[in-house]
């Protein structure tokens, strides 16, 4: 039964996914490839990004940039495709990803 749809980073979906049976842990073998950071700096990312109340940053980009760990504006741009943030909203964000790094 689903009891809440929140959208998560790969790093968060690992915290819960069990690793203690079989089918399991190929999933996150799997995920942890692609993985750039722990569960637990994933959540205080979150955490920090959400603090911004940039009115741009919906739950969506916030997953997209735990996920890929942008690190130039540029990179940033290509997450968010239909909004456009300007220097400062950027510096903010980068900011908080570099401390996470």
């Amino acid at each position: 039964m689903i009891k809440n749809s929140e959208p998560l980073s790969m790093a968060e979906a690992v915290g819960y996914i069990k690793e203690s049976e079989g089918s399991e842990t190929d999933v996150v073998g799997f995920i942890k490839k692609f993985v750039k950071t722990t569960p637990k700096k994933a959540k205080e990312m979150r955490e920090k990004l959400r603090e911004l109340n940039l009115m741009k940053l919906r739950e969506e980009s916030i997953v997209k940039i735990i996920d890929f760990l942008p690190e130039t504006p540029e990179e940033l741009n290509k997450v968010f495709v239909d909004i456009s943030l300007d220097e400062d909203e950027k510096n903010k964000i980068l900011g908080i990803i570099k401390e996470f790094r």
